[in-house]
């Protein structure tokens, strides 16, 4: 929610009313259509460690719910560019990651490949045409990262693309 403890970036971002629940990123991406299938164990190779902070820049797993059973509903991967701060982090804005590459063709799309620094395991875009509003509480874990100077070029054509 729009405050007066948001980056310009953000501000910009509500204004042009970008800012998106994360429940449409797995609506539009389908977890089911990636190469992880939404499933933890495809991610991790290795047994999953909780970070108490992450930080612009962090590619994260997030979910989207927990079925009534307690048994994790939809994951998806989005790389953190910009956090909400007040004394701590309480929330996260993020671009969706997807390893539907075909979907590069779109102009708001840009390719990622995969690195051993990033931790992806296939070759992926980032949509950067919307921001998604991450809870602290939806991330589960970190996966890898990209350079500060990479995301602000990620924020560059989101603000180029919606003027």
């Amino acid at each position: 929610m729009e405050g007066k403890n948001l980056s310009d970036f953000i501000k910009y971002a509500y204004k042009k009313n970008k800012v998106k629940d994360v429940t449409e990123a797995f609506d539009e991406y389908p977890p089911e259509k990636e190469w992880h299938k939404g499933k933890i164990e495809n991610v991790l190779n290795e047994p999953e460690s909780k970070y108490n902070c992450y930080n612009i820049g962090d590619i994260v797993f997030v979910k989207k719910y927990y079925y009534n059973n307690g048994e994790e509903g939809n994951n998806h991967l989005f790389i953190i560019v910009d956090i909400n701060y007040i004394a701590v982090p309480i929330e996260s804005f993020g671009m969706l990651l997807s390893s539907n590459i075909e979907k590069q063709s779109y102009k708001s799309n840009v390719l990622l490949k995969k690195d051993i620094k990033n931790g992806l395991k296939k070759d992926s875009i980032v949509k950067t045409d919307a921001i998604y509003l991450l809870k602290e509480s939806q991330i589960l874990f970190k996966i890898g990262t990209v350079d500060k100077k990479i995301v602000e070029e990620y924020k560059k054509m989101f603000v180029d693309f919606n003027k």
